[in-house]
């Protein structure tokens, strides 16, 4: 450990195990909620907090999972019901689960699929038993079930494996409809522990469900933490509310969860609210928006995300972002690739190699910007740290977000101060 860094000393108080996962906090901000952790996973340590790539199919788009590896990925997620769909369970059984169907023997959280039937099928239906949906394929009536989900989920033989919930989006009008789907989420926990066949060796997460009504949240907070999983998820979130709601229901929730488990936000990526959810008080985070904007031209940087495809950078030749140390931005020299604006905006607008190069930036970045976030709390900094980052993503104060403005002003963090 580095002089001069303040480290809680190891003892069982801040030490948190299961079976299957050991959570040591390791520091707190001493004026916001961050903290910082190692998790540990059957397939490694991950330091905390940290953003999760997504590997829809298995697999980030345009990039191996060596390249994933070099970006010091330790943890990625996968999707339950595409991988459930395709290859399906007899083949994910075969061959014994995710991690030798991709080559990946680094950690992967998996969602519960009951999302994906929502938001990408439009003729789903929620009951009681479960979610009823058309097959994608032959249009034939399906139902997945929390059991189902659990199933498949053993069968994938994820580290961390979510629970089913019944997902509304926050800003439906419907308050009677939005407890339903609260408190059937919580019913739905109770059968996905009963159905857990692994916990020696998989995590299952609750989800704390309840729309953008803090009591309601509160209430499902309390539920969720009496069955005692080894952590616990915010969800039900980046669904269109106001970035302002959305923090105050982060803020609730983890002022309720206790310190030991690691929190998880479900569907949050963009660099300004990682900082965010951080100061709230939250550990882990997943997002498709960088690799999916990777493939639309766009880098993410300290300053911004910057549009590839803009003339502009034809006879650019610095890299995506200076200092950066991904395998793309490294001098040659270095080891890297030494690849040049110019050269992806050449490739940007038909060669899939653009695409493929954003990809492994972008999912650095995103990493990197975590573990600036994680080395800052330990040095007790973070509130430094905050600063700097909007001060580089923001031209002038004036424009620095309310939603932001107003949420780090509540746990301490006055960007507008000189």
């Amino acid at each position: 450990m580095q002089t001069g860094i303040k480290r809680m000393a190891s003892s069982a108080s801040n030490i948190y195990k299961s079976p299957a996962l050991t959570h040591e906090l390791v520091a707190k901000c001493s004026t916001t909620r961050a903290r910082a952790s190692i998790l540990t996973l059957p397939h490694g340590v991950v330091q905390l907090p940290i953003f999760m790539p997504v590997a829809t199919q298995a697999s980030l788009k345009g990039i191996t999972p060596e390249q994933l590896e070099e970006t010091g990925c330790m943890l990625c997620l996968n999707n339950t019901y595409h991988l459930g769909l395709k290859p399906g369970q007899e083949v994910l059984d075969a061959i014994g689960g995710a991690h030798k169907l991709q080559g990946w023997d680094r950690n992967i959280l998996t969602d519960s699929g009951g999302f994906q039937m929502v938001s990408l099928l439009k003729l789903a239906t929620i009951t009681e038993k479960g979610v009823e949906f058309l097959s994608p394929h032959d249009g034939t009536p399906m139902l997945l079930t929390p059991e189902h989900s659990m199933s498949l989920q053993n069968s994938i033989g994820s580290d961390i494996m979510m629970q089913l919930d019944d997902v509304l989006v926050t800003t439906s009008p419907d308050k009677a409809r939005m407890r339903e789907a609260m408190e059937r989420s919580v019913r739905w926990l109770d059968r996905c522990i009963k159905a857990h066949k692994k916990p020696e060796s998989q995590n299952l997460f609750c989800i704390i469900q309840g729309g953008l009504d803090l009591e309601m949240r509160r209430e499902c907070c309390r539920e969720m933490l009496a069955r005692d999983t080894p952590g616990i998820a915010i969800g039900g979130l980046s669904g269109g509310e106001a970035k302002a709601d959305y923090c105050r229901v982060v803020a609730t929730c983890t002022e309720m969860l206790p310190d030991l488990k690691p929190r998880y936000v479900m569907g949050i990526g963009y660099p300004e609210d990682l900082v965010v959810s951080v100061a709230l008080g939250a550990d882990m985070f997943d997002c498709v928006w960088p690799t999916r904007t990777a493939r639309f031209g766009n880098g993410v940087t300290k300053h911004g995300v910057l549009n590839m495809r803009n003339k502009k950078y034809a006879h650019d030749f610095s890299p995506v972002e200076e200092d950066c140390k991904c395998m793309v931005c490294k001098p040659t020299a270095e080891g890297g690739m030494g690849v040049t604006r110019a050269f992806i905006h050449h490739n940007a607008s038909k060669e899939t190699v653009a695409a493929h190069l954003l990809t492994i930036h972008n999912v650095f970045y995103q990493l990197n910007l975590m573990r600036q976030i994680r080395e800052a709390i330990i040095e007790d900094r973070f509130p430094t740290f905050v600063r700097q980052f909007f001060a580089w993503l923001y031209a002038d104060k004036a424009e620095y977000p309310e939603w932001a403005v107003g949420a780090l002003k509540g746990v301490g963090i006055d960007l507008q101060s000189e």
